[in-house]
């Protein structure tokens, strides 16, 4: 990766990158929690929605995030041709 100009792109993108995975995972772990009692009056197979975003939605959420922001990150990585490890 070219110092100067590139150095300061590569990180401008990879902090909107974080900023944006940050605000996700907040909304996955504050933003359900925060409206459980609502989300409850909904009911699907048996069960409260709110219950179930809480107990099992916010952790698939969690892994999807993780994932994704890996992939983008990969691609960042990628077109300013840093070094990944491999």
């Amino acid at each position: 990766m070219q110092e100067g100009k590139d150095a300061a792109s590569y990180w401008t993108r990879t902090t909107r990158l974080m900023a944006v995975t940050i605000f996700i995972w907040a909304i996955f772990g504050f933003g359900i929690h925060a409206f459980a009692a609502e989300l409850n009056e909904i009911v699907i197979l048996g069960f409260p929605l709110g219950f179930y975003l809480a107990a099992q939605g916010a952790l698939i959420g969690f892994v999807i995030l993780i994932f994704w922001f890996s992939r983008k990150q990969e691609q960042i990585d990628a077109e300013f041709s840093a070094k990944t490890g491999e």
